[in-house]
């Protein structure tokens, strides 16, 4: 089997990287294709992934976007033509799924937030298969076209699979130059340049403000672009750690007395791995975030001040594990279902 993967966000070489593993155990030939953004070009070498990097983000224009996207499928039309994939997977990738349903390639996407509305207009409609998180109302993927039997779902969360061998390094603090006397806080900045994100949340900024003054803490801030990265240096907050290359922030997340982030992956890496975590995310919740919210894995903070900062008991620490290859089977289905639709997809998406 030849297997096409797109990778758009450095979030998704960890989504990845045990499915290619499995695949490449199965016999099958995998290639990879990346876009230029953040730290993926780093983390694809930190975890030995090799890609053809394809494009780059746009920013925050939507005209910027656009022009992008139209470039990067004509790119990616150009990679895949002629390659005979058998199958095309993606983590919210709709420029993967638009240029596979062009080459008459089924493919299957991934995610696990549903209001990014433009993404999945395109993304879904054009997939084989959409696989999703059950903690997703279904009803609300019914606007892009998402039904059975092109929809799946899977239980749990995908960072509980994507994780299910990891083992935290104990040294990740250390190798920052962090000593363990001090709280470590693990702190991820909202994501600015998205378009489902845009309206500024002050409240990261005065947490951020308020940890990178205290004496007893080490805030290690992760930033998403070199943007973010410049203007948390230009700060000068003497209890700020900011690494200047990519580094494992899963082992640093594991280790850490308290998450906060004002995205999505890396609270549920917390939450994945047992360590308490406060979100800032200042747009609309997905049904995963609702779910842990209700389940009280996932705490909303609203003020700054009422952040409970405090060592953590390694205890009561309970880590959830998930087998991979459950979910890239539910991906691996659009073959089969490829199989009794010529099309791949439906007209009607």
């Amino acid at each position: 089997m030849r297997v096409w993967i797109d990778i758009t966000a450095a979030a998704h070489v960890l989504v990845f990287r045990p499915l290619v593993k499995l695949l490449r155990e199965r016999g099958a030939d995998v290639e990879i294709t990346a876009r230029e953004y953040g730290q993926t070009r780093e983390l694809l070498a930190l975890h030995d992934l090799e890609a053809e990097l394809v494009g780059h983000h746009a920013g925050r224009s939507a005209l910027a976007k656009a022009e992008q996207m139209a470039s990067r499928l004509r790119a990616l039309r150009r990679f895949a033509k002629g390659r005979r994939f058998d199958v095309a997977l993606a983590h919210g990738s709709h420029e993967l799924t638009l240029t596979a349903r062009s080459l008459g390639v089924p493919s299957a996407t991934t995610f696990d937030y549903e209001w990014a509305r433009v993404q999945h207009q395109l993304g879904c409609r054009a997939a084989t298969r959409v696989v999703v998180p059950e903690a997703i109302p279904p009803e609300r993927l019914l606007q892009y076209g998402a039904r059975p039997p092109k929809l799946l779902r899977y239980p749990g969360l995908k960072e509980e699979y994507y994780l299910a061998d990891f083992e935290p390094d104990p040294g990740a603090p250390e190798a920052l130059g962090i000593s363990r006397d001090r709280l470590l806080v693990v702190l991820r900045p909202p994501p600015d340049v998205s378009l489902y994100h845009r309206h500024a949340n002050p409240l990261f900024p005065r947490l951020l403000e308020e940890l990178g003054r205290r004496e007893d803490v080490a805030a290690v801030v992760l930033p998403r672009t070199e943007e973010q990265r410049e203007h948390v240096r230009g700060l000068a907050l003497p209890s700020v750690v900011l690494p200047e290359h990519a580094v494992e922030a899963q082992s640093l997340i594991a280790v850490a007395d308290l998450v906060v982030s004002a995205g999505g992956t890396i609270n549920r890496e917390a939450v994945a791995l047992g360590v308490p975590v406060y979100t800032t995310f200042g747009g609309r919740l997905g049904g995963v975030d609702e779910a842990l919210i209700r389940e009280g894995r996932l705490v909303p903070l609203t003020d700054a001040s009422a952040i409970d900062l405090r060592r953590r008991d390694e205890t009561a620490r309970e880590r959830s594990r998930r087998d991979p290859a459950v979910l890239l089977d539910l991906l691996l289905s659009a073959v089969r279902k490829a199989g009794t639709d010529p099309a791949g997809v439906s007209p009607s998406g």
